[in-house]
């Protein structure tokens, strides 16, 4: 069962110029709760995605985290009060090893001297790259290799395993499982999976349905700039969903509780 409403846009608007890229479009997000965000090109889905990572200021409407109105400076402010986004581009470092990857940014030093002329504890890193890893279902040979010896869908498991591991509330995922095959794809979902039991609230943005279909609890459906549907996962099937993203068939909209 999903917990309580932990993040929460109402009525946000954003415009570039003449152009409308979101129209009074509301969103909750719940602890323990998998929603998945789908729309056409141009509906709006990417625009709500950059004001929920804090990369667009809204023109207007209100984001709330935890129940406290906020107001997202710049990415870096969302990611430390606990919201995690992760894009298409992954962000990996192919050069890098797995552990390196997961602490980029977030280096642990060496105690003492060494630590303070920037050595860094590769062997802790590792460790605990590999136990972070291990927790949300990853099964990389050695947290030591280096990414680019890893498979498409092993590097994005290990990009949402990094996301997942430092995450405190809520990961928002761009197209996760995009240009994945069946098996890789599959790993992906086994991770949205394990952030869901982590107790974290997971935005899922795919054009994929079929993998919306099987991983999320509750759909909200955009179409120019604005949310036409918003209900359980339980209410579609592939076609039913087509139909609501198309605007072939009328919709009601469901508030999310």
């Amino acid at each position: 069962m999903a917990g309580e409403v932990i993040y929460e846009v109402r009525n946000v608007s954003k415009r570039y110029g003449s152009v409308i890229a979101l129209d009074g479009a509301s969103l909750k997000l719940h602890a323990g709760e998998v929603v998945g965000l789908v729309g056409d090109n141009g509906a709006g889905k990417s625009t709500l995605v950059k004001v929920l990572s804090g990369a667009h200021r809204p023109d207007g409407g209100q984001i709330f985290l935890d129940g406290e109105e906020r107001e997202w400076n710049s990415p870096r402010e969302a990611l430390e009060a606990g919201v995690e986004t992760l894009y298409q581009d992954s962000g990996l470092a192919p050069h890098l090893t797995v552990s390196e990857n997961v602490f980029l940014g977030r280096e642990k030093l060496v105690p003492g001297i060494l630590g303070k002329l920037g050595f860094l504890s590769k062997k802790e890193m590792a460790r605990e790259a590999h136990a972070d890893l291990e927790r949300v279902g990853i099964a990389v040979p050695a947290s030591n290799r280096s990414v680019s010896q890893l498979s498409g869908g092993q590097r994005q498991a290990v990009a949402i395993g990094r996301a997942v591991s430092w995450a405190r509330k809520v990961i928002i995922l761009d197209e996760p499982t995009n240009h994945l095959g069946a098996r890789q794809a599959g790993e992906v979902l086994k991770v949205i999976r394990a952030a869901k039991a982590k107790g974290l609230g997971v935005i899922f943005i795919s054009h994929t349905l079929p993998h919306v279909l099987e991983v999320t609890d509750r759909i909200v459906v955009m179409r120019l700039g604005r949310v036409v549907m918003d209900a359980p996962t339980s209410e579609f099937d592939g076609d039913r969903l087509i139909g609501v993203i198309t605007g072939t068939i009328a919709t009601i909209k469901v508030e999310g509780d």
